[in-house]
């Protein structure tokens, strides 16, 4: 066809190059164009006391950085918001320390600096500081110029120099761990160990960033003895209730990294500052798993000099935790608390004395607190009592060992007594403190104290501005009980109210001191700067608006419960002490915090009613019906209900039922009536709330089904007969069907849940199989690896056998091969001079042979010497002719010396 008809040959050729010519066009233009990155930028101004590397120079910064005692690198890259944030920060706190500290910034994101190319950070910015050669130690602190700047001050002086005795008392009172070290700087400007516990300090700043070690110089040796130190370059750590303890030198090597890891695995914390870095972390949550936790939010300046709201803290801490009433915690309790101490001998750790045992009539009581129950079901007031095991000066000394504590018989003896005599204090409202005394039934030398007085819960937090209400009570006995009346010593009740309620009773006299090791609810506690971290607080109960931001919170993950202080209360050490306190007792007094939301009352003329946490019980706990909804706003089949509910809620009578629903993400709800799913509805009858009824979750929501529910399960009043309709037998019929379908429903539901019991059942025997299965293969490994162990010592009791045998062969061999060498140097002497010796033989026996042939020669000679010599052969005048056969001989010679060369 081409050959026929050579038009379309050449149109498919044009075809073809048209092509070729379009794809390079569009392969030429589809090429990446790539923008080179524009040069980079001072990131600091040209006035600023930083040093700006906008390029990168990594290397001009290590080059500058020998020069200065100590260097902040500040790391940052040009697009950060948080650089951006912290360039601020970094200036201010430059500006106070640009005579002593060299402050360099780099940037480490220029693709063309060293700083890029050698450094590869996962987030900016980035700070090191250097001491000299020691570093870099990273700063992972708040990126604020105080805590900055605190830092840094801290890294240019890691030692606190200890000159006298109230100084020293400061550093072991304060709440951080102290290391002090001992150095006699008389005998050398620089003591011996000195610079390896400098270093240790510096070690401990690049280990923990918050700096929760303390590390002190002490130089007067009278001053050193007060802390058990000795010997110069001895060092001490400081332990407030365990026993203090001395680095020691003879089974730990004397470093810095020593000194350093041995501070911080015995050190003794008593209360730990958190800072949140802002992102996600596990921090708040492997706290709150230790136990229930304090958290005390206060304003907190780096740089001041002196921290009163912290001082109280640490004395309450240290009270809090005497359980033994050491005399070295009451010292430096003393010492907080500005009270003039004597000379004291030593600060060491001493043996407990022997304290006499007290008066018996002085004796603390065991005390307990008692909330009756309310005298109406929708009353806001309660008696609280306390109640109060004594003995009588006359009845039989216990030991000293029992003194501080009571039996739990005799406590349940005084309970039971209590209750058999609580008609005695059952009042609508008292106006004064009603106290009785009776005997118990199982010991003639005991008695009880109870002391009870009416009132609100709303004043459970006891410490309201009215201090009225509690001023000079008006205490009585009860009349039924004055016949055992006994001069007792006064109660000393737990609640918060007791400085109010009993003025008698010695503020010293209150038990706080070592509370931690007498109740099962030991707090931990905790400590974060409400200037930077108010929004924890906030979310845990705090006012968002507040002149003071000082706040306290008690969190019990186990109990999911927590408790926050009265913000209107101040933040001192007795409102604290109270506070745990209340939280520690049995029956405790306070109430639990939930959050809640003021959320406005839903559209539709306010048929459904919006219930908050603080309109819960007033809502649930009317005298009607109640059908509440759970939703939240992430919820997105909620919505589609809203319509069903605002038709019933138009069915329904208002007067005597409500529609209302709940937030449970803006509100939070006592335990008893969480959901797990939503969304989740909940009936409450009338005069019944303890028993709610749960919507069937297999159920549809929809309005037949949810007037079927509520039909079921509610207690309608019987109406009048003129009013009645009378019952038909279709409905009676189909309420025995509805009935017979539930019964059915709750059969299906006890076959679903044997059904599950049995799995479970055989889950657990299968777990309990493979942990006895475990258990025999942990046996195993224990028993290969302890042959393995066996192998291994015999092994390496070979391995030094073969060792030792190695060098001994190795000993040998070298032995043998200088004696090899020196027999190869004798060889090669006796080969020289056997070929000497050839030459000199070889020698003579030519001469010999040349002898002997002139010999012969000279015989005949002599035979003939008739003849005439012959014509011609010249005479040496005076001597012999010369011989021919000489000339001959010395060429033989010459030529046998080069053969044997």
């Amino acid at each position: 066809m081409a050959r026929r008809r050579p038009e379309l040959l050449c149109g498919a050729v044009a075809l073809g190059c048209a092509l070729l010519l379009a794809l390079k066009f569009t392969c030429s233009r589809a090429k990446d164009v790539i923008i080179p990155a524009k040069p980079p930028v001072s990131f600091f101004s040209s006035r600023s006391p930083v040093l700006d590397l906008f390029q990168g120079q990594l290397d001009y910064a290590e080059i500058i950085r020998q020069d200065s005692e100590v260097v902040l690198l500040f790391f940052y890259a040009p697009w950060c918001g948080q650089s951006i944030a912290a360039r601020a920060e970094i200036e201010q706190a430059a500006s106070r320390l640009s005579d002593q500290v060299l402050f360099v910034a780099i940037n480490c994101w220029w693709n063309q600096g060293k700083c890029r190319k050698q450094k590869h950070f996962f987030y900016f910015p980035v700070i090191y500081l250097y001491h000299r050669s020691f570093g870099p130690i990273e700063y992972k602190g708040p990126m604020s110029a105080v805590y900055i700047e605190k830092f840094v001050r801290r890294v240019m002086k890691p030692l606190l120099y200890i000159p006298s005795q109230s100084e020293l008392l400061d550093f072991l009172s304060n709440y951080e761990p102290g290391v002090l070290g001992y150095f006699e700087f008389s005998g050398s400007p620089q003591p011996p160990g000195y610079l390896t516990f400098f270093t240790s300090a510096l070690h401990s700043l690049k280990k923990d960033y918050l700096g929760t070690v303390r590390f002190g110089v002490i130089t007067n040796k009278h001053l050193a003895k007060l802390v058990s130190l000795v010997h110069s370059g001895s060092v001490y750590l400081h332990r407030h209730f365990n026993t203090s303890l001395v680095f020691p030198r003879e089974i730990m090597n004397y470093t810095a990294e020593n000194i350093c890891k041995w501070a911080l695995e015995n050190r003794e914390t008593l209360f730990r500052w958190l800072r949140p870095h802002g992102g996600k972390s596990l921090l708040l949550n492997n706290e709150l798993k230790k136990g229930p936790a304090l958290f005390l939010f206060i304003p907190f300046n780096p740089l001041a000099e002196s921290h009163p709201l912290i001082d109280e803290i640490t004395e309450v801490a240290l009270e809090y935790n005497n359980c033994h009433r050491d005399q070295v915690v009451e010292r430096l309790l003393q010492h907080l608390r500005h009270v003039d101490t004597p000379v004291f001998e030593s600060l060491a750790p001493e043996a407990p004395a022997q304290l006499p045992d007290p008066p018996l009539i002085t004796m603390s009581p065991c005390c307990n607190t008692v909330v009756l129950p309310q005298w109406h079901s929708i009353s806001r007031t309660h008696n609280v009592c306390e109640l109060c095991v004594n003995q009588t000066a006359g009845g039989v000394k216990p030991s000293s060992v029992s003194v501080p504590q009571c039996s739990f018989f005799e406590m349940a003896a005084a309970l039971d007594s209590f209750y058999l005599k609580e008609q005695t204090f059952y009042h609508v409202a008292s106006d004064s403190i009603e106290c009785s005394n009776f005997l118990s039934s199982y010991s003639p030398f005991s008695y009880y104290t109870a002391c009870c007085r009416t009132i609100s819960r709303g004043v459970m937090g006891f410490l309201d501005s009215e201090h009225e209400l509690f001023e000079t009570p008006a205490i009585t006995f009860s009349s039924l009980e004055k016949k055992y009346e006994v001069e007792s010593p006064s109660s000393v009740p737990h609640i918060e109210e007791n400085r109010f309620l009993f003025p008698g009773v010695d503020v010293e006299s209150t038990s706080f001191t070592g509370l931690s090791c007498r109740t099962n609810k030991t707090l931990n506690i905790y400590l974060l700067d409400s200037n930077l971290f108010w929004l924890y607080a906030e979310r845990l109960g705090a006012p968002s608006f507040t002149l003071v931001k000082e706040f306290a919170a008690i969190v019990d993950v186990k109990e999911e419960s927590h408790y926050i202080l009265d913000p209107k209360q101040a933040l001192v050490k007795f409102t604290l002490e109270s506070f745990i306190q209340n939280f520690s007792v049995l029956y405790s007094p306070l109430k639990r915090h939930l959050i809640g939301s003021d959320s406005a009352q839903f559209p539709s003329q306010h048929l459904i009613t919006e219930v908050t946490t603080d309109t819960f019980w007033e809502v649930v706990l009317q005298k009607q019906d109640v059908l509440l909804l759970y939703y939240a706003q992430w919820c997105g089949f909620c919505p589609s209900l809203n319509h069903v509910f605002i038709q019933l809620a138009r069915l329904l009578p208002a007067d005597t039922f409500t529609v209302a629903r709940i937030d449970v993400a803006q509100n939070d709800l006592p335990w008893e009536f969480m959901v797990d799913r939503l969304p989740t509805v909940l009936f409450f009858p009338c005069n019944r709330k303890d028993l709610s009824v749960k919507y069937p979750q297999d159920l549809p929501i929809t309005l037949p089904n949810l007037l079927k529910f509520i039909l079921h399960h509610s207690n309608p009043e019987p109406a009048p007969q003129s009013l009645a309709n009378p019952t038909t037998k279709e409905c009676q019929q189909s309420e025995e069907a509805l009935q017979q379908g539930h019964i059915s429903h709750l059969e299906r539901e006890i076959r679903k849940l044997r059904a599950e019991l049995r799995a479970l059942h055989s889950a657990q025997a299968q777990v309990e199989a493979q942990l006895a299965s475990a258990r025999r293969d942990e046996h195993r490994l224990l028993r290969q690896k302890q042959t393995l162990e066996q192998q291994h010592s015999l092994l390496r009791l070979h391995s030094e056998q073969l060792q030792a045998l190695y060098q001994q062969k190795t000993g040998q061999l070298e032995e043998v091969a200088r004696r090899l060498q020196e027999l190869a140097d004798a060889s090669e002497n006796l080969l020289t001079e056997n070929a000497w010796l050839k030459i000199l033989v070889a020698t003579m026996e030519r001469k010999l042979e040349d002898k002997e042939g002139a010999e012969t020669l000279a015989t005949p000679k002599e035979a003939h010497t008739d003849h005439p010599e012959p014509v011609g052969e010249p005479r040496v005048p005076g001597g012999n002719p010369p011989s021919s056969n000489v000339s001959a001989t010395l060429a033989s010679e010459r030529s046998h010396e080069n053969r044997t060369d």
